[in-house]
């Protein structure tokens, strides 16, 4: 019985051990993804001159039982499906070979934008990391001609803070999922995937509604952050983590990685400074030397940037010059070495604070923003 098109490209993509090379193939022997799942086994092997699992009737059938399924999921929630001969698919991950044939989304946002920059991180990100990702976000949105695009993964820590950024910037984000559109892992960023959703940005995934989580899936997920950036940012990471996979995974699909540096005693800068220190990842400390190192294109007339500690009070001020020297410090020790009582310092630090100049860390230690 024959089906709609839509459910032989699901199928076909589906199918155990595809990749395009072996897509190409099939397709290129047999004609068509309709030919293959139509067609007797003793054909299909003929044509392809192999005997193969993947032919078995019994297997081709329940795929098109499946595909049918999803078929009427993605119609029923306004699913675009994005498949890997389709015009829009996009073109970034046509240079990897392990790209999934077969992509789901909602939202609405160009995968095919001449800027497009990954960020990840440690699920257990810092107020530094943090603070830095938003940082170099707005430099993006503020210095280049064309909107970023912002990939990430909708994970804890780094990714969320990275969408997060985007959205405050009007920037369009993608956020590639570990499972199927009819659920939002975690669910405690649900409100932030519809806002990436209705603001021109996309869900993004490989998975279909069926296909059960599992911890493969993540690094499943991580292939398709790497191949759809023109860049990587790893903002945090500890020694081991699928942040460094991803790295790793740029790496090979040919991308620039940079890496924010930190200090040598600070477990999420582990990964980080070992990028750096292996030459698999540029050192990054400044916003501005993504911009540089990958030659985009700036706004014709930027406007010049009020600096942030223009007009400062002169308390405000001694503080800054304190941290500036120091790097950082306790509410004990600026009190005693600007002489301003505790109680007056701690008002002054919270009006600091919420102004974007100073960070506070754990421990009653603050530094300076832009340190």
């Amino acid at each position: 019985m024959s089906c709609e098109p839509i459910v032989y490209r699901i199928a076909f993509a589906s199918l155990k051990g595809i990749n395009r090379t072996l897509a190409g193939e099939i397709l290129s022997r047999v004609g068509s993804e309709e030919d293959f799942f139509t067609v007797t086994d003793s054909a299909l092997a003929s044509v392809m001159g192999v005997r193969s699992k993947i032919f078995d009737r019994s297997y081709r059938d329940s795929l098109i039982e499946k595909a049918k399924r999803e078929a009427d999921f993605i119609a029923a929630h306004n699913i675009k499906p994005l498949y890997f001969a389709d015009a829009d698919y996009p073109g970034r991950l046509e240079d990897c070979e392990d790209a999934p044939l077969m992509l789901y989304s909602t939202g609405n946002c160009n995968l095919n934008k001449s800027v497009t920059i990954g960020i990840v991180g440690t699920r257990h990100a810092t107020p530094y990391g943090i603070d830095f990702t938003d940082r170099l976000v707005k430099c993006l949105a503020d210095s280049l001609e064309e909107p970023p695009v912002i990939v990430s993964g909708l994970a804890f820590g780094i990714d969320i803070a990275a969408h997060r950024a985007a959205l405050k910037r009007g920037l369009p984000t993608v956020a590639v999922l570990a499972h199927g559109l009819n659920t939002i892992y975690p669910a405690q960023h649900r409100q932030t995937a519809v806002s990436i959703a209705r603001s021109n940005g996309l869900l993004l995934t490989e998975f279909t509604s069926s296909d059960p989580v599992h911890k493969g899936n993540f690094v499943a997920r991580n292939r398709i952050v790497a191949g759809l950036c023109d860049c990587l940012f790893v903002a945090e990471s500890a020694v081991k983590g699928g942040a460094l996979i991803t790295a790793a995974l740029a790496g090979d699909y040919n991308r620039d990685v940079f890496a924010l540096p930190g200090r040598i005693s600070d477990k999420y800068s582990e990964g980080c400074n070992k990028l750096i220190a292996n030459n698999s990842a540029a050192l990054i400390s400044d916003p501005e030397n993504m911009i540089d190192a990958m030659g985009w294109q700036r706004k014709a007339q930027e406007c010049e940037q009020q600096s942030l500690f223009d007009e400062l009070l002169p308390e405000e001020q001694a503080v800054v010059d304190y941290l500036t020297e120091n790097g950082e410090a306790r509410v004990n020790q600026l009190s005693i070495a600007l002489d301003i009582s505790v109680g007056k310092l701690m008002a002054m630090l919270i009006d600091m604070e919420f102004k974007g100049l100073l960070i506070a860390y754990p421990g009653a230690k603050y530094r300076l923003a832009k340190a």
